[in-house]
């Protein structure tokens, strides 16, 4: 039975267009009591009334007015109120002590041609990476978080090192780590006082996605092995991969960055309302 007491936390909010022309709102929230899942909508007249900044991951919310079908996990949205409002992201101090760590890690590299290519990458994009989120929906989709998506890849990798049998180039390793990614910061945009993040239909029109772009720069600078590894990093080519996982006789190493991008999707601090 529908109540205005349950407190929601925002999953995901995305806006589009009906067959009418008009805009639709699919938000995705969370009971905050259960973690049971419930589905919205909002027409263009509620959105209207609504600031975006509702909306924003983290987010706690009360429904106030609604409609809800039988199994109460559908619901068309009138009135929505903030009860508690999350972070957009790491603020500016945390923001810059993230880029100084990820910084360290480039000194880390002992292949000189491969630490400039990648440091130059890092010092001339560094605006936008300190606000790039490392994905719309999936994880770590806040300001800065790309920084600690990359951060904790990074930390996953230095775990790793002591525990294979097979020698793992360091270097390489930290490169990929450092670059699977860095597309995104040119794949979406983020708001920075609202925290809502979009895809940038610009870098669409020029590439297919971000695993393209790294591939093609490190390709282009002559790091082979590093580009590789980025291009298996999605695992699979219908999630987005140019090298498929499943094919077979590829060499140990093609398989690190997908597991190490892997453990850090899922496990790390995924979600802006992790930040506290």
């Amino acid at each position: 039975m529908f109540s205005t007491d349950i407190i929601y936390e925002v999953i995901t909010f995305s806006v589009g267009d009906t067959k009418a022309g008009t805009k639709m709102g699919k938000l995705q929230l969370k009971d905050t009591e259960n973690d049971e899942v419930l589905n919205c909508i909002l027409w263009e007249e509620a959105l209207n009334r609504m600031d975006s900044k509702l909306f924003r991951t983290g987010n706690q919310l009360r429904i106030v007015s609604g409609s809800f079908n039988e199994k109460y996990n559908n619901c068309l949205v009138q009135v929505l109120e903030l009860i508690k409002e999350a972070k957009t992201g790491l603020d500016e101090a945390e923001r810059e002590n993230e880029y100084q760590a990820i910084a360290e890690y480039i000194e880390k590299i002992k292949d000189e041609k491969l630490k400039s290519f990648v440091r130059d990458i890092y010092t001339e994009n560094k605006e936008l990476i300190l606000i790039s989120p490392a994905a719309k929906l999936m994880h770590h989709n806040y300001i800065g978080g790309l920084m600690v998506h990359t951060h904790e890849c990074l930390r996953y990798a230095d775990t790793m090192f002591n525990m294979f049998f097979q020698r793992v180039n360091h270097d390489e390793t930290y490169a990929a780590c450092l670059l699977h990614d860095i597309g995104k910061i040119y794949e979406y945009k983020v708001d920075p006082e609202s925290g809502l993040i979009d895809y940038d239909e610009d870098f669409r029109k020029e590439w297919i996605t971000h695993s393209q772009y790294g591939f093609s720069i490190c390709m282009n600078a002559g790091f082979k092995r590093v580009a590789k590894m980025i291009a298996a990093h999605h695992a699979r080519t219908d999630w987005g991969a140019i090298v498929d996982l499943n094919e077979k006789d590829l060499e140990p190493y093609v398989y690190l960055i997908h597991h190490i991008d892997d453990l850090s999707a899922k496990f790390g601090k995924t979600n802006v309302s992790m930040l506290g």
